[in-house]
């Protein structure tokens, strides 16, 4: 008698970042022969030099603007001379230490996923990887002083996700001591006296923001009217705003043509003739996908001029078995959608059931003071008519809650459909607002009207209580 025995799928992930470590946590989950490619860590570029260590870095301009805000509450702080008279002590930032922390959660994050991946049985190889063919992974490691060594992993499926780099400029090229990517800026053991950041997208609004809140003098170029050009337009200006009011700089309509190394400092030359001079630079001027020289090509992926993967919403690229999930692809560049992205390639590869990711329903956060949080349509897609929608906005100001707590500026907008009333959208400008978000994120993904949000109860007093607010106040008329 010949029994025959059905062999497990081989799955090959190549990058550990948090689309590929969901791909190989799914993939080991549901039985399959998992082999993931790192050269960094897992986590990749978003758990070890991008998101985390940056938003811990946030959250330590958090609270430092806590202490500093805290007298307007009434609470106020005093430190005593040898003579018994009370000083207001100044509020300091010990920068090595906040970096040290911040790298540390950064690596023992990166540790437990991976502890995570081994205790589901996946095979971590540390090296770079490419594609050999369709069906392969070629790996490179070091092999301690003899060369390098290679090795092939033959597999089923591929998923890819190799992630992004900082975009660098030849007129301004990043040195890791006064011109810095964002990877570079961890090594600094004091706080920038004038930091210029150039770029007022996300990346380049999020750490202008911190580092003015740790105390550096800030300027912000801006090549375009406002900060955050892609955003809400509302939310954009609340920022502005802000920025401006905490004594940043921000020098709109302006574009540095180059970067340069003084003495003590930097100088950033604009291209209408103007130069700013700083203590240090922090370039922000968008990623490049990793995708270069790792075989896509030579296998028959399908990218764009930039370089990105073009995959559909079960993140499967134009060759049936390999799959790419992350800031590599032309989805957003979101760890949370890498994260959906990664499942949702092993779930159709190996047969099971899964929901095409709908951009439409993620929720995105901007991690500036106060931060800005946004679901679904927008304002602008409602304005020019591609989708039909009624508007409505509550500031944050006569929240409450938001009284007590001193917050001066936000609000909550909600966008739902003409008729129905159901909600197709939403931004929120609030501290904490990524936490305020997600009662709009189950609305659009369930389809609910604003009436049904109305009858949710809402704490009394609470920021929330803005939402069943604005939802009350888009009451459907039956």
């Amino acid at each position: 008698m010949t029994y025959e025995f059905e062999r497990k799928q081989r799955i090959a992930v190549l990058g550990g970042g948090p689309g590929g470590y969901e791909a190989a946590l799914a993939g080991a989950q549901l039985g399959a022969d998992v082999t993931l490619i790192e050269r960094t860590g897992v986590g990749g570029a978003a758990v070890i030099t991008d998101v985390v260590p940056s938003k811990s870095l946030i959250s330590t301009a958090e609270a430092t603007n806590a202490v500093r805000g805290a007298s307007e509450l009434g609470v106020q702080f005093f430190s005593r001379t040898d003579s018994g008279k009370p000083v207001k002590p100044e509020v300091t930032v010990n920068l090595a230490a906040v970096n040290k922390r911040l790298l540390s959660l950064a690596r023992h994050q990166s540790e437990d996923m991976r502890a995570s991946l081994e205790q589901a049985g996946v095979r971590i190889v540390n090296g770079d990887g490419r594609l050999d063919g369709r069906d392969a992974v070629i790996v490179s490691t070091e092999s301690g002083g003899r060369g390098t060594d290679f090795d092939r992993v033959e597999a089923d499926t591929i998923v890819v996700s190799v992630g992004g780099s900082p975009r660098r400029l030849p007129s301004a090229m990043p040195d890791g001591e006064r011109i810095l990517d964002w990877t570079q800026l961890y090594s600094l053991t004091a706080v920038p006296e004038h930091l210029i950041v150039v770029g007022s997208g996300v990346t380049g609004a999020e750490f202008a923001s911190a580092y003015r809140a740790l105390g550096s003098e800030v300027t912000l170029i801006s090549s375009r009217d406002q900060v955050l050009p892609g955003e809400d337009a509302d939310a954009a200006a609340v920022i502005e705003g802000v920025f401006k009011r905490s004594g940043m700089t921000v020098l709109s309509k302006s574009r540095a043509s180059s970067v340069t190394r003084t003495e003590n400092g930097v100088l950033a030359t604009l291209t209408d003739g103007r130069t700013v001079e700083g203590s240090h630079c922090l370039m922000a001027v968008g990623a490049v996908p990793n995708t270069a020289g790792i075989g896509l090509e030579d296998a028959g992926v399908q990218m764009t001029e930039g370089g990105l993967i073009r995959v559909n919403r079960v993140a499967r690229t134009s060759i049936p078995n390999i799959y790419a999930a992350g800031d590599c692809t032309t989805f957003m560049p979101l760890a949370s959608v890498a994260s959906m992205q990664g499942r949702a390639a092993i779930f159709h590869a190996m047969g099971d059931a899964v929901n095409p990711t709908e951009l439409r329903n993620v929720a995105a956060n901007i991690f500036t003071q106060p931060e800005i949080a946004t679901v679904g349509w927008t304002q602008k897609q409602i304005e020019e008519g591609i989708a039909q929608g009624e508007i409505y906005k509550l500031p944050l100001k006569s929240n409450p809650r938001a009284k007590m707590l001193g917050i001066k500026d936000g609000f909550v907008k909600l966008f739902a459909r003409t008729g129905s009333g159901t909600v197709i959208g939403g931004v929120i400008v609030a501290p904490k607002a990524s936490e305020l978000i997600f009662p709009l994120a189950i609305a659009v993904e369930h389809r609910l009207n604003v009436d049904e949000i109305a009858r949710a109860f809402a704490v009394y007093p609470s920021l929330t209580g803005s939402i069943t607010d604005a939802a009350k106040a888009m009451h459907i008329v039956k």
